[in-house]
């Protein structure tokens, strides 16, 4: 079903002035596009299309490749998918009650027109950012593309859609229980993020770096555990789809689609390395707005209950004292 809802979106007619490029050419051209980095003046000579061409051929391609497997590989989560996300991170990083690892990653521009500064960040280049929330599967759960090189992570959060939905409650995130081994007190489901992002009840930061106690740095090594799986699928993604290590010469709303391209395309060959190890085994943001935040002292009471646990019997690992 999806390569026939993939043929009649990249399907085009003949006409008298061209012959018309066949849905696999087109699919051919886009993804030899994302896994090299080409120029458009190479895919030209590559493919013998020209280059307005090809810059068409690609952006449509994108779009319908998003367009089909969005909702098959990065769907709306239910409560139950939540949980199932959180069994995963206890398994793999020992870190409990987490739905997901956030960050941001600069996808590097040419200077779009007409931008002044707004693109330019602190790296000393333009980009646009990749705003993403991971699994510990380092499949992409939800992600959102096109914010200023020059803002914050953490205000790109506040003024994405996920951001918003988290501040309103509206994720379908399951209820607070207690962490394991323990009965109180009921902990909320997190989301574990860098500096970069603000400390609230479902976001866990680290600590500052000053004056740290050994609590303090037991619950940082904990967090950060739990946090490098989003820069592990940055760097997957980037392995896999070497357009990331050039500069993209494109406006910015084609930069935002080959962007999420390549992101459900990631997620659809984890997925598939999954079914196969499972196999082998069994047989553009509005300007930003203020928005009020969670309260400081709880936020941070979550975080020392957080760091609490993972000294406790029930929630220490046996080499974190070696780490730390």
């Amino acid at each position: 079903m999806t390569c026939w809802t993939m043929r009649v979106h990249l399907t085009r007619q003949d006409t008298n002035m061209r012959r018309a490029i066949s849905p696999v050419e087109r699919l051919s051209i886009t993804l030899r596009y994302l896994a090299t980095g080409m120029s458009f003046s190479s895919v030209h000579f590559k493919y013998l299309c020209g280059k307005s061409t090809v810059h068409g051929i690609i952006k449509q391609t994108c779009a319908a490749i998003w367009m089909v497997l969005k909702e098959r590989v990065m769907p709306e989560h239910t409560e139950s998918m939540w949980l199932s996300k959180a069994a995963g991170f206890l398994d793999k990083t020992n870190f409990p009650n987490c739905l997901g690892a956030l960050d941001g990653k600069h996808i590097q521009l040419h200077k779009p027109p007409f931008s002044g500064t707004r693109f330019y960040n602190f790296k000393k280049f333009f980009s646009t950012v990749l705003l993403a929330l991971v699994d510990s599967n380092f499949c992409f759960t939800v992600i959102e593309v096109g914010g200023y090189g020059s803002s914050s992570d953490s205000n790109l959060l506040q003024q994405s859609a996920f951001g918003r939905r988290l501040h309103e409650g509206s994720l379908h995130i399951p209820p607070s229980i207690a962490l394991p081994g323990t009965v109180e007190p009921a902990m909320p489901y997190v989301f574990v993020g860098d500096e970069a992002f603000a400390l609230s009840p479902n976001i866990m930061r680290p600590y500052p770096q000053r004056n740290l106690t050994l609590v303090k740095r037991v619950f940082n090594y904990r967090l950060s555990r739990a946090r490098r799986v989003v820069e592990c699928a940055f760097g997957i993604l980037a392995s896999k789809w070497r357009i990331f290590h050039t500069a993209m010469h494109v406006s910015v709303d084609t930069a935002e689609l080959i962007v999420k391209c390549a992101c459900v395309l990631h997620n659809l060959i984890r997925l598939q390395d999954e079914r196969i190890e499972s196999d082998m085994l069994t047989n553009p943001f509005p300007a930003l707005q203020h928005q009020p935040y969670h309260s400081a002292r709880q936020s941070m009471m979550v975080r020392d209950q957080f760091a609490a646990y993972f000294l406790s019997p029930e929630g220490s690992v046996p080499w974190q004292l070696e780490s730390v």
